[in-house]
């Protein structure tokens, strides 16, 4: 069962812009092409991660012990806690203390670490170990470690979101199953709202975008939209999918109370992290969230059961049920870097081993990160984790494109998401006009 102790993956767009005018001007080193290291010498490494949690920390102490195992003439110097600006920094300066290896929480940031040159290319060091990372790693993760072709980054676990269910109050509303269809999301949400008073003695869910988890990304990763069009300009105005998204969820609010009744409720509850979240109370029925969820709420001992499925999709994609919003954390090489041969030998190692994988994602409690992982018997978890596993491996599950200024554009979309849901912003299809035309305007001030 995932330990009620999270895990760092799982920062949305709001957490990505830690240190991008340090990746700006990060230095560029030498390609993965040009590694000249001799790895099957004796060498030592440092590879610097951002885990902070005693069982975390364990877990990657494990893996790497596991690496030098296998690979006794290569020693690995670790480096925990470590924030994105401190591994910028390093990524900057360099040095014999600078990081060979790194491990990033914001895939947000791929554009920036593949544009900037901080970060080698990966491709040259796949091929050369006869790996096809098309056939390694899950679509959506083969998506957000790479940008413009360049692969600077490799999946290192990850997180899929889905629908956390209350099985006793489903069970009281005369719910059979969790919804499938929007419509059937938006019936059940209603059905399972509870008033009291001018508020709610139990919400059926929280539609508002900053509700938690329920971000703008997460939502449209049940609509499969498409952010960019070929010529790097925004869809946003343009894809039908954004639209019908932003419709569907302010017609939810609405129904649910409307804007300012939710906010006022939303402001009662507990945090997103503490044993109070309004899930684990009983306060909200329903919950969007990431696979971490399900042992924190276990752990705050709910008085009901907790049903796990995926989240539900719009009526015309009902075939599509099942998919889900992929995101995780990537690893990657400094491109100051002196033993990239080295380096790559503990990346492959921890990414693309499947023991290795399987192994990290039980001590951590994330989702695996390769195809072959996520079918291995050798996983322990929760029954209930496997909707998790599954949201993984499907091949309509989405995520979001990289951007050379990292996630500002995920940022922008949520600022009129909020404008939208609380009336602020009438005219939706004006509105996407024009933050579709900031958002190129950003990336073109970005390049």
């Amino acid at each position: 069962m995932p330990e009620a102790l999270p895990s760092l993956a799982r920062k949305t767009a709001f957490a990505l812009t830690v240190s991008l005018a340090l990746l700006t001007t990060a230095c560029t080193g030498q390609s993965g092409s040009g590694a000249t290291d001799d790895a099957s010498k004796d060498t030592t490494i440092n590879f610097w991660h951002a885990w902070s949690a005693p069982n975390e920390v364990k877990a990657v102490d494990s893996l790497v012990a596991g690496f030098e195992r296998a690979h006794p003439n290569i020693h690995v110097n670790v480096v925990g806690n470590m924030t994105d600006d401190k591994i910028n920094q390093a990524l900057r300066s360099g040095g014999d203390r600078a990081p060979d290896v790194i491990s990033s929480f914001t895939t947000n940031n791929v554009g920036k670490f593949c544009s900037s040159g901080a970060l080698v290319d990966l491709n040259p060091f796949f091929e050369k170990s006869g790996i096809d990372a098309q056939k390694t790693f899950p679509k959506p993760m083969n998506e957000y470690t790479q940008f413009d072709g360049n692969r600077c980054t490799v999946p290192l676990l990850g997180d899929a979101y889905g629908l956390y269910y209350n099985k006793t109050a489903f069970e009281k509303a005369g719910i059979v199953n969790p919804p499938k269809t929007w419509s059937e999301f938006a019936a059940d949400a209603k059905k399972l709202t509870i008033a009291r008073g001018d508020s709610y003695r139990q919400l059926g869910f929280m539609p508002n975008y900053h509700g938690w988890e329920s971000t703008t990304e997460h939502y449209f990763g049940q609509f499969s939209p498409t952010y960019f069009g070929k010529d790097g300009k925004s869809a946003l105005a343009k894809d039908p999918a954004f639209e019908k998204g932003f419709m569907l969820q302010k017609k939810l609010v609405d129904e649910l109370g409307g804007f300012q009744k939710l906010e006022k409720f939303r402001a009662t509850l507990g945090d997103e992290w503490g044993p109070k979240h309004p899930f684990h109370t009983g306060q909200v029925a329903m919950q969007l969230d990431g696979e971490w969820r399900l042992g924190m709420a276990e752990e705050a001992k709910p008085k009901f059961e907790i049903g796990v499925a995926p989240l539900p999709v719009p009526d015309d994609q009902a075939a599509q049920y099942g998919k889900g919003y992929i995101t995780g954390t990537i690893a990657g090489i400094a491109a100051n870097s002196h033993k990239q041969n080295a380096a790559w030998e503990l990346v492959k190692y921890m990414t693309t081993d499947t023991d290795a994988v399987v192994g990290f994602a039980n001590g951590i409690h994330n989702v695996p990160s390769t195809l072959a992982a996520l079918k291995s018997p050798k996983l322990k978890y929760d029954p209930r984790f496997k909707t998790f596993l599954d949201i993984a491996a499907n091949p309509d599950s989405t995520t979001t494109p990289a951007s050379i200024n990292g996630g500002v554009y995920l940022v922008t979309i949520q600022q009129f998401g909020y404008d939208y849901e609380s009336g602020k912003a009438t005219d939706l299809k004006a509105g996407l006009k024009k933050t579709a035309a900031q958002i190129d305007t950003d990336i073109a001030q970005a390049k």
